[in-house]
């Protein structure tokens, strides 16, 4: 019998592999589908917190429809920009779900990157304008870009807005992000400007248990969509309460999170994205609804993707093949 192996994937292997952003939103749709019918098992992601907003977290799924399984070891430090560090770092290891055995292990950062942005795109898709034109972007780091290249696959984006605190990185943003997609992307010195413009409007700062947001009531416009990637850390309590919809991935983790500190003021949410994607819920019913995804990032999105990067690298000869 052969000696089991795993595939080793290193953060410039996913990489190379290269998995584009509509087929990313595609197997995150599967999988959210999988999800609203009750086919997903997916504890609430439990963690530890080193340091003031840092985080460690373990996520395992099993998604029997796509025949994943495994667990994403990941972390999150606010700090590490001051040392030239990204923000997330971690690994997933994949499963083998009919004998349990480690079939490979991989850079999460890639993958946290891109299915954070698909799983917005998935949330507007259902709950912004079929036509939505213009993409208000707070915070232009690896989410903003990310998020821009995710609703530009689904969206008609002729027009980004675009603002970050440090003026240094939304200046390299605009010049990447410009070349990259040629969609006109203007720069703003105030977020109201890019809230109010947005059909779509996407906050992705740092997760912060004790906020001190920014954005207003009355500052997200009648029929607009937002995707609160940094969960409450930009919106005001006001501003959520205007909501007519608000919705997030998963409620559980939703109301776990919540009992940990976040979310004190944040209304609860009326679906999560499986139920609304296996239309057990109802998406946007209106044009002149606000509505607001946030989402947690779940274990789900990893492992509806993670599986696929490993077949294409397994075909392309991609990848380090290790022992067990």
């Amino acid at each position: 019998m052969e000696s089991p192996k795993l595939l080793y994937l290193s953060r410039a292997d996913v990489e190379r592999v290269a998995l584009p952003m509509p087929r990313i939103i595609e197997l995150l749709e599967t999988a959210f589908i999988e999800k609203g019918e009750g086919r997903v098992e997916m504890p609430p992601k439990p963690g530890i917190h080193p340091g003031a907003d840092a985080f460690i977290h373990a996520m395992p799924a099993l998604i029997p429809g796509l025949r994943s399984a495994g667990i994403k070891w990941v972390s999150g430090f606010p700090d590490n920009r001051k040392r030239g560090l990204p923000y997330i770092s971690g690994l997933i290891v994949l499963n083998d779900v009919e004998t349990g055995f480690p079939t490979a292990v991989l850079d999460c950062t890639w993958v946290t990157a891109h299915r954070t942005g698909a799983a917005s795109a998935l949330s507007a898709k259902y709950l912004a304008r079929p036509g939505s034109e213009i993409l208000g972007i707070l915070a232009c780091g690896v989410q903003g870009r990310t998020h821009l290249l995710a609703m530009a696959a689904l969206f008609p984006i002729r027009r980004v807005y675009a603002y970050d605190i440090v003026p240094e990185v939304q200046k390299r943003f605009i010049e990447e992000m410009s070349a990259r997609t040629w969609i006109e992307i203007v720069g703003v010195d105030d977020p109201r400007r890019a809230v109010e413009a947005g059909d779509i409007v996407v906050t992705s700062g740092p997760i912060l248990k004790h906020p001190r947001p920014t954005i207003g009531k009355g500052w997200l416009r009648a029929g607009a969509f937002a995707s609160a990637v940094d969960y409450d850390s930009y919106w005001t309590p006001e501003a959520m309460a205007e909501m007519d919809k608000l919705a997030t991935d998963d409620i559980a983790q939703f109301r776990y999170v919540r009992s940990t500190g976040y979310f004190q003021r944040t209304p609860e949410p009326y679906a999560d994205l499986g139920e609304i994607a296996a239309g057990r819920k109802p998406g946007r019913e209106n044009a002149g609804e606000r509505t607001m995804a946030v989402n947690l990032g779940l274990a789900l999105d990893d492992m509806a993707v993670a599986p696929e990067i490993c077949r294409l690298a397994k075909e392309r000869g991609i990848g380090t093949w290790l022992p067990l």
